[in-house]
């Protein structure tokens, strides 16, 4: 009996050191997998009106930082999303492999950035967006810089681009992606995303889903944006990507932007794609990194002799 139980005993320690060497590879695996994915994509922190913004600057292969120049596209999540998300992350990888290089953050309240996704407002992400411009604009080895933005980061990135127009800082091409400006309306008809409130005089906060929470002051302030009239003080090249299935913004808001562009503005509706850009991400990628690479350069990546 006791030769089988230090048997037992040993064949449990061998399994214990078996299963410690299978964790210990696992934790190095991870380590491994942690930095190759950081190795091009390296996290920064710019402060916006809710403190530090969680960021990555994602840079061509083979970038020197010294010696090199390459334009560069600030990628603008939609509301309740984030930098990781479909179909930010895909733009980044693509711009790079074009020789662009890209900066995707998290807006104050949302995921890795700090501050609550209840004091966030439009008014607050266009100053997060311009924090990024400054930013970009501070790397020595940008050459040119352009925006684009996804559903609500549509909209904040048209408004920015205005702006920075009227500051005389115009960027050099803006992409808009399903560009949410439908977020008005349903802020004046008090039905957001599942929550139904008076807009008139909205709660301190409404619910969204069941679960996100937006604030009083974003219903308010939202209400009084004039979206197309900051937007249209932007003059350069514009180019419009949405899906024919777009069920959560219509084809009617990317078509009003159109209609208020002063310059020609092109429209591309993707059939069969959603909001989500689930089905057909690689089409609307594709769109969207052609009319960077053709309006920021030539040759994106360049080398000075």
């Amino acid at each position: 009996m006791t030769i089988k139980r230090s048997f037992v005993k040993l064949r449990a320690r061998a399994k214990g050191h078996r299963y410690s060497n299978i964790m210990k590879r696992l934790y190095l695996i991870l380590i491994f997998l942690t930095f190759s994915i950081f190795a091009f994509a390296r996290e920064y922190k710019v402060y916006g009106p809710q403190g530090g913004l969680a960021m990555e600057v994602t840079l061509p292969d083979h970038f020197n930082e010294d010696t090199d120049k390459c334009p560069m596209v600030i990628l603008m999540h939609g509301i309740f999303s984030s930098k990781n998300i479909v179909p930010i992350p895909a733009l980044a990888k693509a711009l790079a492999k074009e020789g662009i290089a890209s900066i995707c953050f998290d807006f104050g309240g949302h995921w890795k950035s700090e501050g609550q996704m209840q004091h966030m407002t439009v008014g607050k992400e266009i100053e997060d967006a311009l924090a990024m411009w400054d930013y970009a604009k501070s790397l020595p080895y940008v050459s040119k810089i352009g925006l684009l933005g996804h559903s609500q980061g549509g909209v904040v990135a048209s408004m920015t681009a205005g702006i920075l127009a009227s500051r005389g800082e115009s960027p050099a091409a803006l992409a808009l992606i399903a560009p949410g400006s439908v977020i008005q309306d349903a802020c004046r008809n008090g039905r957001f995303f599942g929550a139904e409130f008076n807009p008139a005089d909205p709660p301190e906060y409404v619910k969204c889903f069941g679960i996100m929470k937006l604030g009083r002051e974003y219903i308010l302030t939202t209400q009084g944006l004039d979206i197309y009239g900051t937007a249209k003080a932007y003059t350069g090249p514009v180019r419009l990507i949405h899906g024919s299935k777009d069920t959560i913004v219509p084809m009617s808001c990317s078509e009003k932007f159109v209609e208020e562009y002063t310059q020609d503005a092109e429209l591309i509706v993707v059939e069969g794609e959603n909001h989500m850009i689930t089905r057909k991400l690689r089409t609307v990628v594709s769109h969207a990194v052609s009319f960077f690479v053709n309006e920021l350069c030539s040759t994106a990546l360049t080398t000075p002799r």
